[in-house]
């Protein structure tokens, strides 16, 4: 039996694939990072293979497909997060092609072919989804412009509307001045006639 014989544990280390937060309170943006599973969320990272902002519309992600395929090669595991933008930008569909390259189903120049025909689709997607954000933009502020205009020729009308009152009230109230003073005339004139009546008497 041996003795003083002490058997070593090898460490494996477990490689995540997941989001490293970023940026200021109610915008955030986040790095996607290959980092050891016990780090914190926010701590050290082995490497930096994109980021991705959510604050735009579409959300941009920049991501370095090559490095990121490698490590789901080498067994990284993403978060569920990551998953979803990994699967977004075809990675796992292009992991998916190379595991067919490896069994022999199909060839490189197939599976690369495929690759190209669904990238060029997806890029044409998200183009076409920028597009009709942009022309919606566009036509929701030309119907905020166009409201706008209306309110305010509904506004001057009004107050056209308003002064040609207030200019009718004026010119009312200046003919019935004249009046006024040729009222008192006549009434003096006809007591100035009335005593001499009286005197011819």
């Amino acid at each position: 039996m041996l003795t003083g014989f002490r058997t070593q544990k090898t460490k494996i280390m477990a490689v995540k694939i997941r989001l490293q937060r970023h940026g200021k309170k109610g915008k955030p943006f986040f790095h996607i990072v290959a980092a050891d599973s016990r780090s914190p969320r926010d701590g050290k990272y082995i490497e930096r293979i994109g980021s991705y902002n959510p604050n735009t519309n579409p959300a941009t992600i920049d991501l370095d497909n090559v490095k990121a395929l490698s490590w789901l090669q080498n067994g990284a595991q993403p978060s569920d997060t990551a998953r979803a933008i990994l699967s977004y930008r075809g990675v796992l569909y292009r992991l998916h092609l190379q595991k067919g390259v490896i069994k022999g189903v199909i060839t490189q120049e197939q599976a690369d072919a495929k690759w190209n025909a669904w990238s060029a689709e997806k890029d044409n997607k998200i183009e076409s989804k920028r597009e009709n954000l942009a022309s919606a933009k566009a036509s929701a502020k030309a119907d905020a412009l166009k409201h706008e205009r209306s309110v305010n020729e509904a506004r001057l009308k009004a107050i056209s509307e308003a002064a040609a009152a207030a200019e009718a009230v004026v010119a009312e109230a200046a003919e019935e001045a004249p009046a006024a003073e040729e009222a008192p005339a006549a009434e003096e004139a006809t007591a100035q006639e009335a005593p001499a009546e009286n005197a011819g008497e």
